[in-house]
């Protein structure tokens, strides 16, 4: 039987529609994720993270630098939202992210957006649309999504986010979103507030990706091995171990299942403020990388997709090249 994303069945029935209203009314006094802030976000950019109501658009682009099982043969259709609503020291994405000056000015309205991600899919053949960084954005996702379908579009739907979401916004999102692409960085809050300015991180983040998981399940994939539904949860290995890769590893194996998708990525390197931390003014080591790897196999978490200890190189953006971030 063809796969048939999930938003297209909730287009054709009008539950869509009906989601997208649902989830922009929770902009009115803003609670899309978890800091709550209150401000209404049709007539003010005064949260946390700093982002009205037309999203801002940092890059749509082919991006070939993803998971084998998103990015495949022809590249995954990468959609860069600007703003964020965590401050990593440590963000490889900051001039997108934390630049207010920058990504303030990058603001589209939502059919033009919608045209750029139905031509990547009819232009590119991509595999899917991977909305990035969309936790602050996601009832502008959603409506992105309802003028694509609209046009079109009938691939999956990646949500890349740092797991720093409501589950009120989740649950609005149950059938719209294939693919949930979570980062789970932290197993200590004092880590997470130090370099994330995050409160609570550990619970919220846990919380988002449990149900995550009870939407969309184990990865599945197609006969070429490109994903089509599930879960791929990321991991980015800390130096000193500040990340509490084992201790994550095993919840995701307790809470979910061990049989869970994890990208373990190797990539990290001291960007943006991170020179500026000790602990973190560094690269991770092979031993540190090794650990993380046995962590894996300890657990039998078999379906681990792993970086080379070369990956850093290759994981370097440039926003400010307005033809493709990835390419030099």
């Amino acid at each position: 039987m063809k796969f048939e994303p999930g938003y297209l069945k909730l287009y054709n029935s009008g539950e869509l529609l009906k989601r997208v209203q649902q989830l922009e009314a929770l902009l009115k006094e803003c609670t899309v994720c978890p800091w709550n802030c209150g401000i209404n976000r049709f007539e003010s950019k005064s949260g946390v993270c700093r982002s009205g109501w037309l999203p801002g658009i940092s890059s749509i682009c082919d991006h070939h630098g993803e998971e084998p099982v998103l990015s495949g043969s022809r590249g995954s259709g990468t959609v860069f939202f600007g703003g964020c609503n965590l401050r990593c020291v440590f963000c490889q994405n900051y001039q997108i992210s934390q630049d207010y000056k920058y990504y303030s000015q990058l603001q589209k309205d939502f059919k033009t957006i919608a045209k750029e991600i139905v031509d990547l899919q009819n232009e590119y053949g991509v595999h899917n649309i991977n909305f990035v960084s969309p936790s602050h954005f996601a009832p502008q996702m959603a409506r992105i999504i309802y003028e694509a379908a609209k046009m079109g579009l009938r691939i999956p739907i990646v949500y890349n986010s740092n797991a720093y979401d409501s589950l009120q916004t989740l649950r609005l999102l149950d059938g719209i979103v294939d693919i949930y692409l979570p980062d789970l960085k932290y197993a200590d809050d004092s880590y997470a507030k130090k370099y994330s300015s995050a409160k609570n991180y550990v619970q919220i983040s846990r919380a988002a990706i449990k149900e995550m998981f009870r939407q969309v399940g184990l990865l599945r994939t197609d006969k070429q091995g490109i994903a089509q539904k599930g879960l791929i949860v990321r991991h980015l290995i800390l130096p000193n171990d500040l990340a509490g890769t084992e201790e994550n590893l095993t919840w995701l194996a307790n809470a979910l299942s061990p049989d869970v998708t994890v990208g373990l990525m190797s990539q990290y390197y001291p960007a943006h403020k991170a020179r500026g931390y000790p602990l973190i003014s560094r690269g991770i080591t092979y031993s540190e990388y090794t650990r993380a790897v046995q962590a894996l196999e300890k657990l039998a978490m078999h379906n681990g997709l792993t970086q080379h200890m070369e990956s850093p190189e290759f994981y370097r953006p440039d926003f400010l090249n307005e033809k493709h971030p990835f390419k030099r």
